[in-house]
């Protein structure tokens, strides 16, 4: 199968296109896949894009995203509490009300997340007959 002309000529980044010496290398690369399995997770993708709209509390947030668990949003927030994406604020009431928001780190990061859904939304058609095509030719 020939690959279209504007395929071919588009270019891939790997870890060779990264600017990094042999000493620094492994480090960094090591650092930016962690950072990579981060926002790349689908619990995260989904507390940044909620998060985007306005902030909320605990139970709104849990309610607006289908089908995470209380135990996995507490884990997400944390973690992106932790990296500095989200900012969490005590309300001091009975009980405490907790609201969640992203920080300016988490508005940057909620841009490329907006694009990816965007292709999402824009290729989900091709996909699914993509799959169908494939499961049909292969089982």
């Amino acid at each position: 199968m020939e690959l279209p002309v504007s395929y071919q000529e588009r270019i891939f980044l790997g870890p060779r296109h990264m600017n990094m010496t042999a000493s620094d290398n492994s480090q960094e690369c090591r650092s930016v896949l962690e950072v990579l399995r981060r926002i790349g997770d689908k619990w995260t993708v989904m507390v940044v894009m909620t998060l985007g709209e306005r902030p909320r509390r605990f139970n709104d947030l849990k309610r607006a995203i289908d089908g995470i668990s209380q135990q996995m949003l507490t884990r997400t927030l944390k973690a992106l509490e932790r990296d500095g994406m989200v900012y969490r604020t005590v309300h001091p009431t009975v009980p405490p009300q907790v609201e969640y928001q992203l920080t300016e780190l988490g508005y940057s990061l909620s841009e490329p997340v907006l694009r990816l859904v965007g292709w999402a939304r824009a290729n989900v058609e091709p996909i699914w007959n993509n799959r169908a095509r494939y499961d049909n030719a292969f089982s």
